[in-house]
């Protein structure tokens, strides 16, 4: 039998940062995970983004989120050999008068934001009713999960598998799975945890996003351009744009109604042609209260969960998974605003 401390099931970004902080702090793990193309965090931008919705309210907990996932991603692109955290300007286009005034409002002394002296990309995006500059940053998800991964192989903590739940069994020391033992399980496996009948009292809102990967001939940026759609520039000419908002969906793969409503709002936004490459679709996971979803089960403590970190997850991550880790380890107390236990009705004082 082979023995471990946490199984970790999922290797999205929430998985790939509580594994890493997790083996940082000397404990063993191996992450179970089949690496599906469309997971939430394969199709994403990996935008971190200092104001939150169109009000530019400023995202909880920034101010300390963002040097603790700055220092981790620069950690983890030395480790890995590969570029993972770019510091970007977002581009942030005011849609009507009414929303640059919201902004003159909200941000006004803000280190984060500024109303830039010329008004760039005049050629390239219709922007009468000017622009804001918005100092934030990409991390590359298309280069960490899978130099991660790799990683996780390298030290024979990586199991390529769907999770068979019916394989899985509580003892009265931990879990068992197959041929491992482990003290613990922690579900970071995005929305497939909607389906987990241990986390059933959670109330998640999954939603699905679709994106177009495009080439912008002529057009070569490091920013970040946002209006109705959110440009992410992947390379010289070529850019991420997404995504949508679909609360009611069959399946997870993308369709023509889709990319004909990203096409619109791109239409709207750009005075030059475009070539669409792929298209791409994912399903997301958040909890009802837009809040991570941290924590053991109250009544099953060797489950656990580690997920719900929505569209701010490449923010939400690092210092999330190593605060969960003090926690695991005994040396703090899990924060209310994210504790699982707030879908059981028991959080303590």
């Amino acid at each position: 039998m082979r023995k471990t401390d946490y199984l970790i099931v999922g290797q999205g970004i929430a998985g790939t940062m509580l594994s890493w902080f997790l083996m940082q702090a000397g404990r063993k793990v191996i992450v179970i995970d089949d690496a599906k193309a469309n997971s939430a965090s394969r199709v994403a931008a990996g935008i971190i983004n200092p104001v939150s919705g169109r009000r530019f309210e400023p995202a909880w907990l920034y101010d300390t989120l963002y040097p603790f996932a700055e220092a981790t991603y620069n950690q983890l692109s030395d480790l890995l050999k590969v570029p993972v955290f770019t510091a970007r300007r977002l581009w942030n286009i005011f849609p009507s008068q009414q929303m640059r005034d919201a902004f003159l409002t909200k941000t006004t002394g803000d280190e984060y934001t500024e109303l830039p002296e010329v008004l760039e990309y005049e050629q390239w995006v219709d922007q009468p009713y000017g622009a804001a500059v918005v100092k934030g940053a990409t991390v590359n998800l298309r280069a960490l999960l899978p130099a991660y991964r790799q990683y996780l192989q390298e030290q024979d903590a990586l199991l390529s598998e769907h999770l068979d739940l019916n394989a899985l069994e509580l003892t009265a020391t931990g879990v068992t799975y197959g041929n491992i033992q482990a003290d613990k399980i922690i579900f970071c496996d995005g929305v497939a945890t909607t389906g987990n009948p241990f986390f059933g009292n959670i109330k998640f809102l999954p939603n699905k996003g679709e994106v177009l990967l495009l080439k912008i001939p002529g057009l070569d940026t490091g920013d970040i351009i946002k209006k109705s759609i959110t440009l992410v520039p992947q390379g010289p000419e070529l850019f991420w744009a997404g995504s949508s908002f679909i609360w009611d969906y069959e399946d997870d793969h993308p369709t023509e109604k889709q990319r004909e409503i990203l096409e619109k709002s791109l239409q709207q936004l750009l005075k030059v042609p475009y070539q669409v490459q792929e298209q791409l679709a994912a399903v997301r996971p958040s909890g009802n209260d837009r809040r991570p979803i941290v924590g053991l089960h109250p009544d099953m403590p060797a489950l656990g969960i580690f997920n719900g970190l929505g569209t701010k997850g490449c923010s939400l991550a690092p210092f999330m998974a190593a605060h969960f880790t003090e926690v695991l380890a005994g040396n703090a107390r899990l924060m209310p605003e994210i504790d699982v236990n707030r879908y059981f009705n028991r959080l303590r004082g």
